[in-house]
């Protein structure tokens, strides 16, 4: 199901964080300081497009949880980021229409130009009446294998119901 879809039930914040405006904006992130053995970074960008699939999860007993909207995300990466992503989502809805949140945790398995390896994404987003904002970064030193020391920001866009990503990043250079 897509972002709009979703976000037309409002069955997720997220969903209606990109709704109607096509893009989801995040900002890149500079390469962590006091990376030990780092060279000058060079920001690369890596595009394409990936599929997502949200699958809505119980809460739990707890009351205060139930009123959170939480998802199971898995999603396929196609074009400079080959592979796949399993992560969870919360979500609330706000009391006035338009307003909501959702931050997410999402674990990448695969391959980045090349370079194999796992990394961790965090989402946090908002909408205030309508108002989106998004951040979408690697989480600092989650990177494996070829794929450590990576550091950056992605975009996520939605043209047409289809997803693509921009991911802006920074990687040591291969051993």
């Amino acid at each position: 199901m897509t972002c709009r879809a979703l976000a037309a039930r409002g069955a997720l914040a997220a969903a209606a964080l990109c709704a109607g405006t096509g893009s989801c904006a995040a900002r890149p992130v500079p390469a962590p300081a006091g990376v030990v053995n780092q060279e000058v970074s060079v920001v690369t960008r890596a595009s394409g497009t990936f599929e997502v699939k949200l699958t809505p999860q119980t809460a739990g007993d707890d009351v205060e949880v139930a009123k959170l909207g939480r998802m199971a995300i898995d999603k396929q990466f196609r074009g400079d980021l080959e592979g796949t992503s399993r992560g969870t989502m919360l979500a609330a809805h706000g009391s006035v229409k338009g307003s909501a949140g959702y931050v997410a945790m999402e674990r990448v398995s695969g391959t980045l130009h090349g370079r194999r390896g796992t990394f961790v994404l965090q989402h946090t987003g908002t909408m205030t009446r309508g108002a989106p904002q998004l951040s979408v970064t690697v989480v600092p030193d989650s990177g494996t294998e070829e794929l450590e020391g990576l550091a950056g920001a992605m975009t996520i866009i939605i043209e047409g119901g289809k997803h693509s990503y921009e991911l802006d990043y920074t990687l040591p250079k291969a051993p």
